[in-house]
């Protein structure tokens, strides 16, 4: 029986975070820790957050351009790992995943295998699911398509953005990943296949023209959108101020549902308020961004846009 596993560690987002510093925290040994190649934005550098991490507890790290270069896989097995852990990563290929004895297994924000794919958190919000979940896995060929080994079920609640549920299914999956690092460790997990569904959802990677809201679909679609798009990368419309169109992004929001005989897209603006009318009610905008400003709250968009003569949406 390994005792004390040296653990790769494979991750790049905040998400990923909150797992490595449990493990940090809990003392196991990270021998080694595997993340995204640096970014220039704006001629400044930008480190993925679990860099930031293995660098503040001073853990060796590596950042492959290529998973598959032969010099990065040299230098990966001289770790010896008995165990690697992938939270929000790419796609491994075989040479990397089946290297460690006790192999390698990936937190997922989902019920697998429902939800496979780069978004789960945001698609189940869009799709207004009630309920998610976490799901540690091997790893195989394949996306999200390995033997399970652990899932957690967790509520979705009626208002949550994707941002405020991402942060709080980061919390217990950290959990999830040490429970199943105990389970692996002494042979109490037994993987399973995952099942065979007929209707299965996906979560495919998003992209920008996901993200625009059609008025015209259901009052519950639009206001789930907007909770799944938030904060990034957020849910937006084009908004006319005079002729100019400018994007509008729309990151809180909340919904009257009544019957009106306003027009579709119709803005409705009160010394506190701004309603769009949609099919049996109104979208109310809490907090937004226009354009080459900042975020604000309806308020103070109000203040900003009310001496416009012509305001509408596309």
């Amino acid at each position: 029986m390994i005792k004390y596993p040296r653990i790769v560690f494979i991750g790049t987002t905040d998400f990923a975070v909150k797992s490595l510093k449990k493990l940090i925290e809990l003392n196991y040994l990270i021998s080694l820790v595997i993340t995204i190649p640096d970014k220039f934005y704006k001629n400044k550098l930008i480190e993925s957050a679990v860099k930031k991490i293995a660098l503040l507890y001073r853990l060796p790290i590596l950042q492959p351009k290529n998973l598959k270069d032969q010099t990065f896989l040299n230098e990966l097995k001289s770790y010896k790992a008995d165990l690697q852990i992938v939270v929000d990563f790419r796609m491994l290929p075989k040479k990397v995943w089946s290297l460690p004895i006790l192999g390698t297994f990936n937190l997922h924000a989902s019920l697998l295998p429902q939800y496979r794919g780069a978004a789960p958190i945001q698609w189940a919000i869009i799709n207004g699911e009630t309920e998610t979940g976490l799901t540690t896995f091997f790893l195989d060929d394949k996306i999200d398509t390995g033997h399970i080994l652990l899932q957690k079920k967790i509520t979705i609640g009626i208002k949550e953005t994707a941002g405020n549920l991402s942060n709080r299914m980061a919390y217990i999956g950290a959990d999830l990943v040490i429970e199943t690092v105990k389970g692996l460790v002494n042979k109490n997990i037994k993987s399973i296949p995952q099942p065979k569904c007929k209707n299965l959802k996906i979560a495919p990677k998003i992209y920008r023209k996901d993200c625009r809201i059609d008025w015209n679909l259901s009052i519950d679609f639009i206001f789930n959108k907007i909770r799944g798009f938030s904060p990034y990368p957020a849910a937006w419309t084009l908004l006319y101020l005079d002729e100019y169109p400018l994007q509008f992004k729309i990151y809180r929001s909340d919904i009257i549902k009544q019957i009106h005989n306003k027009y579709i897209k119709e803005i409705i603006i009160t010394k506190s308020s701004i309603n769009i009318a949609v099919k049996n009610g109104y979208i109310l905008i809490l907090e937004g961004q226009i354009e080459g400003r900042r975020k604000m709250c309806a308020i103070d968009i109000i203040n900003g846009i009310k001496n416009k003569k012509k305001l509408y949406i596309e």
